[in-house]
C-alpha cells in the first residue's frame, strides 16, 4: 500500500492546490510520464490559441498515459507544468486545480515559463511522476 506524506513547511501552497514535497513509501511501481500536450491521437496539435482547451486536453492525455499503467491522477506525486504564457495559464489554472482536487491529490508542482514548446502551436505541456 502506498503511503503519501505531505511536506509543507509553509502552508500557502496548500491553498493553491499543491504540496511543497511528498514523501512516498510502500510503492512498488513508479511511472515517469513524458510531457503531455494538446495533441490529438494523430499526433497533431489541437486548440491553437485556446489555453483552457489545451490545458484540458493535456490533462486528458496525461490521464491516458496513467491509465495505460493502471494508474490515475490520484497516483500523481509530481507535476511539472511548462507554458509559453504563465499569466494566461494562471487565468485558466482552475482547469488543472479542479481536476487534481477531484482526484484528491496535491502533487509537488513546478511551473516554468518557456520560450516555446516542441511545436509552435502548443502553449502548455504537463510532465508527471506517479507511484502505485
Amino acid at each position: 500500500m502506498v503511503e503519501r506524506t505531505a511536506v509543507n513547511p509553509w502552508t500557502w501552497s496548500v491553498e493553491l492546490g499543491y504540496d511543497q514535497g511528498t514523501v512516498v513509501s510502500g510503492h512498488t511501481r513508479t511511472l515517469y510520464c513524458s510531457g503531455q500536450a494538446a495533441m490529438g491521437g494523430d499526433g497533431r496539435p489541437r486548440h491553437e490559441d485556446d489555453m483552457a482547451a489545451q490545458l484540458a486536453l493535456s490533462l486528458d492525455n496525461l490521464e491516458a498515459v496513467l491509465a495505460g499503467a493502471g494508474m490515475s491522477l490520484a497516483n500523481l506525486v509530481r507535476l511539472d507544468v511548462h507554458t509559453t504564457d504563465v499569466d494566461l495559464l494562471f487565468q485558466h489554472y482552475g482547469v488543472l486545480a479542479s481536476r487534481l482536487g477531484a482526484a484528491g491529490v496535491a502533487p509537488a508542482t513546478t511551473m516554468l515559463g518557456v520560450a516555446r514548446l516542441a511545436l509552435p502551436a502548443l502553449m502548455v505541456e504537463l510532465e508527471g511522476t506517479a507511484v502505485a
